[in-house]
């Protein structure tokens, strides 16, 4: 890595030829492929965008201006040119790097991306500080991987052309649908619009005009005439029909023109887009053949592009197969997705029911409004979205399901911490905002086995909106359906818990037991409304520790120690804490909020000791 050790920001890249950039981009890719072979990460959208994000740091300083990532697992190359290359062999692990941009981890990273389609917004708002603070700094925001299914980013876009502010919207187009212009005459136009004596002669036109008299009106007749040809060669561009001066397509692999057209935008002082072409995967053929499977992958060999073999069965897999199983019967039942189709286990179901399956894209208000129509027109819904997605739907929850009280099933898969994507993926907040829609039914298997039936009750029983959610992985020690939710029986004190957290309190009752203390375990299958008949059984001991692996105040703890059944009967909780959970592996996160089953037990120990002092 001759070149690239030696790059610490964009200053470094100022020194280097043309041969030295290709070559520099050649060992970023080598780097890239060696280390997410190690350590697992986003891989193919960063081998997308090694030459743009050269380009973007040959052209501006990101320490003083502003890079806005969109969907920020595209950072990586980011991080490699901004120093630091050192710190890659920790990447999402504990403690180390993060895999998203983090503004506690370097000035260059200018705001936090983990979910999609906002960096217009922000970036917008950064310009707008930008001009009222009288200051001088550019504002860059990258834009792609499917950002522009959300509706955010439409509406950021229609902000920023009346705002006139001076910011570039770089489009990284990797294959999305996004109304491209069409045929030979489209293309030609293209070519002369990136040309650099296009670019001169607009810049003498507009020098020409400012000195001339009347030259503001001559300016303008000639560019409303020059649009009005443009309309009647090729069609109305949407960018330009938003007021945004409108740049490509480009090859986003041809550094040098990308430098040239980046600082031509930024001299336009103007809202500008630049639409540049890219390929994800780029330079790996495993990853340009099956960019999806290595959008986001584990440690695999990097030679042949092979992972290790999936082991075991997980939540999402019986999700998906149960729900053939049920659309095979009733021909109402159609799955929802919001561009996460393998990730929730719906590939199967998209193939043998392809009418019946919808991915909406990144658009999760647009699928949860989509199943209210289908719920309201008497079909039988089903969304599959991971919980940290959901929450950008929570006035679609309210407002379109259920006001009505509309029969929606939602699959609130990854809940609970879900590891190395850290704090803009962890599904800790569901149970708060779910719990909070009138009518919603919270259903939390503790295993596969019985996320089948919890399935099948939610979708051929249950009536108006119904959640069932279930964590990344597959089951622990825990997996046969519960005939009772007395899980064991103990006179000490009881451990109440729901979903996976069942198999925490039954180690910690082993723990218990070693220490002499008989603690009860009682499992909660449906948390919202709280059962009261399994509240009683946990009340009878006098003493209730409840653990949720939720964020404080986010639960139903609250609601749980104001229940009638748990009235006189001392209960405390173990959450996960008023701060944001970084990322890393489960086990340090557990240890880290407090939530091993050894820690549980030496909670539980002290709450009954002050029990026996305040006696």
């Amino acid at each position: 890595m001759e070149l690239l050790s030696q790059i610490r920001d964009g200053a470094d890249l100022a020194s280097l030829s043309e041969a030295e950039t290709k070559k520099l981009c050649a060992e970023i890719r080598e780097y890239l492929i060696d280390s997410v072979s190690r350590t697992g990460g986003h891989l193919a959208s960063n081998l997308g965008v090694v030459e743009l994000t050269v380009a973007i740091h040959s052209v501006f300083d990101t320490a003083r201006d502003r890079l806005v990532f969109d969907v920020g697992h595209q950072s990586y190359v980011h991080k490699l040119l901004t120093g630091r290359m050192e710190q890659f062999p920790t990447l999402r692990k504990f403690g180390g790097m993060s895999g998203f941009p983090k503004p506690k981890e370097s000035v260059h990273d200018a705001f936090i991306a983990g979910h999609a389609s906002n960096s217009v917004s922000v970036a917008l708002g950064m310009a707008r500080a930008r001009t009222l603070s009288h200051a001088d700094y550019s504002v860059v925001a990258l834009l792609g991987d499917g950002a522009l299914t959300g509706g955010l980013a439409y509406e950021g876009l229609n902000n920023l052309g009346a705002s006139k502010e001076p910011l570039i919207v770089i489009l990284n187009d990797n294959g999305m649908s996004i109304t491209p212009n069409v045929g030979g005459t489209a293309r030609h136009l293209s070519n002369i619009r990136t040309r650099q004596s296009y670019f001169q002669i607009k810049k003498w036109w507009r020098r020409f005009t400012g000195r001339v008299p009347m030259g503001r009106s001559l300016y303008r007749g000639v560019h409303r005439f020059k649009e009005w040809l443009k309309r009647r060669l090729i069609g109305s561009n949407m960018f330009n029909d938003m007021g945004l001066e409108y740049i490509g397509p480009v090859d986003g692999h041809d550094v040098k023109r990308l430098i040239y057209l980046l600082r031509e935008a930024k001299e336009m002082n103007c809202p500008v887009l630049l639409h540049v072409l890219t390929r994800k995967g780029k330079g790996y053929p495993p990853a340009e053949q099956n960019p999806d499977c290595f959008h986001g992958v584990g440690p695999f060999d990097k030679e042949t592009g092979r992972s290790a073999p999936k082991t075991g069965v997980t939540f999402s897999d019986t999700f998906g197969r149960t729900l053939c199983a049920i659309a095979d019967e009733d021909e109402r039942v159609c799955a929802i997705t919001a561009a996460m189709q393998n990730g929730t286990g719906l590939d199967d179901f998209a193939a043998r029911y392809p009418d019946r399956f919808f991915d909406v894209g990144i658009a999760e208000g647009q699928a949860v409004s989509m199943a209210a129509g289908l719920a309201k027109q008497g079909m039988i819904p089903v969304a599959a979205v991971y919980s940290t997605f959901l929450q950008r739907a929570y006035d679609m929850l309210l407002h379109d399901v259920g006001l009505l009280n509309l029969h929606v099933v939602f699959a609130v898969d990854r809940a609970g911490l879900v590891g190395a994507d850290g704090e803009t993926h962890h599904g800790v907040f569901d149970v708060g905002y779910l719990s909070s829609v009138p009518g919603m039914q919270i259903l939390c298997p503790a295993n596969q086995a019985e996320l089948e039936i919890m399935l099948r009750q939610a979708v051929s029983e249950l009536h108006g909106p119904v959640a069932v959610r279930y964590p990344r992985g597959g089951d622990g020690a825990f997996d046969r359906p519960a005939s009772s939710a007395l899980l064991r029986e103990g006179d000490d004190l009881t451990l109440l818990a729901y979903g996976t957290m069942v198999n925490t309190v039954l180690k910690t009752a082993d723990l218990l037991a070693e220490r002499g203390v008989c603690a009860r375990v009682v499992k909660l299958g449906r948390i919202w409304p709280l059962p009261g008949e399994e509240l009683a059984l946990a009340a009878q001991t006098g003493t209730v520790l409840f653990p949720e692996e939720v964020m404080d105040h986010c639960g139903v703890f609250e609601a749980a120690a104001a229940h009638p059944a748990l009235r006189g009967v001392r209960i405390e909780t173990v959450n996960l804490g008023t701060a944001y959970v970084p990322h890393g592996d489960l086990p340090s996160l557990y240890r880290l909020t407090g939530l091993t089953a050894e820690q549980l037990a030496q909670r539980a120990e002290e709450l009954l000791r002050q029990g026996r002092e305040n006696a």
